[in-house]
């Protein structure tokens, strides 16, 4: 009997991973298990590009909206949600698609990743988060370079929180966090897809998305946050943009210096979402999604359906 079959679609932020995963669920009967970090936190909905309310009432996504900002979903409990999920959809008989850019988390559930058991320990994190604030984080990220560079490899220097929990892991136990992530892959059939763009293209693309959330209130949706108690400290605020639009509701930086910061930081994660998913990976099919290739990407998922039944 065949693996039951399993779509991934991956790319760097706004090449359109969200309309392709809408598409795709609605002409192969399928639902979406997103693998974004942080469209899990409710309350942030514009800054995180989360798919629209119209798009969630024509496809059931799944893990949205899970914790809230001053909560932690950890890794392992991502995975395990993400595993019930798939089961849940096939159970169904429906397709489940991965679909997102968060490379730790498509990767941790399509490659069956045995992430390390160890519980958290609040006051090494509070150690090492005052280390951050006082001597920077590239300090911790030197550090983990030093014992773990594996582990040091595959995590965005500017994550403070990926940092601490590898450095955490390897104190808590002795042995390096990128040791202790074997993998035992799910019982799927995975089709990868992968959609990309010539990078100046993806830049203005990136840029004017920036302009419509910024139109849409994302301001609006962080002052709420704040009202609500939710500050720049929790590790919600370090998504992409939301420092940046914090300090501008606080006074701190006008409207058109926080766009500008935020658009040279998209750019430089940009760059290093490309780190988890090369274009020479051969399980990748990738699109170039600059021309109309939805049609492309349509009739190589078809394929991969008929070809397993």
């Amino acid at each position: 009997m065949n693996a039951r079959p399993l779509m991934v679609v991956v790319g760097p932020t706004a090449v359109g991973k969200t309309a392709v995963g809408v598409h795709l669920a609605l002409c192969l009967t399928g639902e979406v298990v997103s693998a974004d970090s942080r469209q899990i936190y409710r309350h942030m909905d514009i800054g995180t590009a989360k798919p629209t309310p119209e798009e969630r009432a024509r496809v059931p996504h799944h893990l949205l909206d899970v914790v809230a900002p001053d909560q932690t979903l950890t890794l392992a409990e991502y995975q395990e949600l993400a595993y019930a999920a798939l089961r849940d959809i096939t159970a169904r008989g429906r397709l489940p698609l991965i679909v997102g850019g968060t490379g730790l988390y498509v990767r941790a559930v399509a490659e069956g990743w045995t992430i390390p058991r160890v519980p958290p320990n609040p006051a090494l994190r509070e150690v090492l988060q005052e280390r951050a604030e006082r001597e920077g984080g590239a300090a911790l990220y030197a550090e983990l370079r030093a014992v773990d560079p594996a582990a040091a490899a595959r995590i965005d220097p500017r994550n403070v929180r990926r940092v601490i929990r590898a450095l955490e892991v390897y104190h808590g136990s002795g042995r390096p966090f990128s040791e202790q992530q074997r993998r035992q892959p799910p019982p799927y059939d995975l089709l990868w897809i992968g959609l990309t763009m010539p990078r100046a293209e993806l830049y203005r693309r990136a840029d004017a998305r920036i302009e419509r959330m910024v139109a849409a209130g994302w301001a609006d949706e962080v002052r709420d946050l704040l009202a609500r108690g939710y500050g720049p400290e929790l590790p919600a605020f370090s998504a992409l943009g939301y420092p940046e639009m914090a300090a501008c509701v606080q006074g701190r930086l006008s409207l058109e210096e926080a766009v500008a910061l935020i658009k040279r930081n998209t750019r430089s994660f940009i760059r290093h979402q490309y780190a988890w998913f090369r274009p020479q990976d051969p399980r990748l099919h990738w699109f170039d999604m600059s021309e109309p290739r939805i049609d492309g990407i349509e009739a190589l998922a078809r394929s991969f359906l008929e070809s397993r039944m």
